[in-house]
């Protein structure tokens, strides 16, 4: 029997990467439900493709279009937060890649209703992540990740990785995680040439093929900050636990230190099918689609440690996991505005740190963290992220 699955964010990157995957096993998954923010075009292709039971348009003129788009088709469509929350607690499995924090709503409805949690989308897991999987283990769901470097960590845990929802990975012997990242476009560009950096040229990832927010993390490093803090929420441990090296070729996409000191590291091809794949199917293997790796076309290995004074997003993402509570929210969303006003040309790329770090200046991190609380450190980030940002 085909398992139901729910794509939310369908018309992004990962979103269409997990379709093809999707696409390719139809006698395995039947899609129940997509859904995007505002591109109904394309949307209203992958309802034709795909025939779901229900498309969501987060914005609710989209949504409109859509419906007039599919008025003769059986696909129903809906607009609304609401809308996309009940979505994502219908299906067998939930892919979530809706980017910035929107998908964290969705995201815990998905996992409070005990599914097998798909999660693409960095900022659920950096501003609920300690949330996330308790509520995960209190309602039976199986949360797995899809980032590239986190799947990896996930395939290198004993039994598929699924002891990461029991406990974490101290209990299998894990000693130290290793986040290997490409070190981004400006790995060797002059600090003091940050400030003329353009975002066409920010978003050219040497890569990996990704959204605009994505790229620009990826060009300040940020992206691998808020992975450090997502794999202490996923794999319950500190932020001392997680070190992170530059790793040019892409192709180790993370590895596990174990206390015997056995290093164990996943290896492919840098295309998002393949761990899509490796979750859409675990604990079993399937095909993805994408191009083997060969090994014989691997010349060699680089490794170095990450240049902090040109990347102090690292730095920063640091301190917010070990401050706990809700520095990692306000951290992710100063972060948000601070791209999205630098790809709006408002603010200059050498400043995205700077805004992130006066936000965090303001910020008391507090001792727990909820959704509400979660909330509104985010709401009174961006606020003073926009100030911070326009000064």
């Amino acid at each position: 029997m085909s398992a139901s699955v729910a794509v939310l964010g369908a018309t992004g990157s990962v979103g269409t990467s997990a379709l093809d995957v999707i696409g390719r096993h139809p006698d395995k998954f039947r899609v129940t439900a997509l859904t995007a923010n505002a591109n109904f075009e394309a949307m209203r292709a992958q309802c034709a493709a795909f025939s779901p039971d229900c498309a969501v348009m987060a914005e609710p003129a989209a949504a409109k279009q859509l419906q007039n788009d599919l008025a003769a088709g059986g696909t129903q469509v809906r607009g609304g937060a609401e809308a996309l929350c009940e979505a994502a607690a219908a299906a067998d499995i939930v892919v979530c890649g809706i980017v910035g924090a929107a998908g964290l709503r969705p995201t815990l409805a998905a996992v409070r209703a005990g599914k097998k949690v798909l999660i693409a989308n960095k900022e659920p897991l950096v501003m609920l992540g300690a949330h996330i999987m308790r509520e995960a283990r209190a309602h039976g769901a199986s949360v797995i990740p899809l980032d590239s470097e986190h799947n990896a960590i996930f395939q290198c845990l004993p039994d598929g990785g699924a002891k990461i929802n029991g406990g974490g990975a101290r209990q299998a012997g894990v000693a130290k995680i290793w986040l290997t990242g490409s070190g981004g476009p400006f790995r060797k560009l002059p600090p003091d040439e940050f400030a003329k950096v353009t975002p066409a040229q920010a978003r050219a990832h040497p890569t990996w093929e990704m959204g605009p927010k994505i790229s620009v993390d990826s060009a300040t490093m940020m992206n691998k900050g808020l992975e450090l803090i997502e794999a202490c929420a996923l794999f319950s441990l500190d932020a001392d636990d997680v070190e992170i090296v530059v790793h040019p070729q892409s192709v180790i996409h993370s590895m596990v230190e174990y206390v015997d000191g056995s290093i164990l590291a996943q290896l492919g091809s840098p295309d998002m099918r393949v761990p899509i794949a490796g979750a859409l199917g675990w604990p079993r293997r399937i095909d993805s689609g994408a191009r083997r790796l060969n090994l014989l076309e691997c010349a060699r290995f680089d490794f170095e440690a990450p240049d902090l004074a040109r990347f102090p997003c690292i730095g920063l993402a640091r301190a917010a996991a070990r401050d706990g509570g809700v520095m990692p929210a306000a951290m992710n969303a100063a972060n948000e505005i601070a791209v999205a006003e630098f790809l709006k040309g408002a603010l200059t790329f050498d400043k995205i740190p700077r805004v992130v770090e006066g936000v965090m200046e303001r910020t008391e991190a507090g001792r727990g963290c909820d959704l509400e609380s979660a909330l509104a450190a985010d709401a009174r980030a961006r606020k003073l992220g926009a100030e911070l940002a326009a000064a």
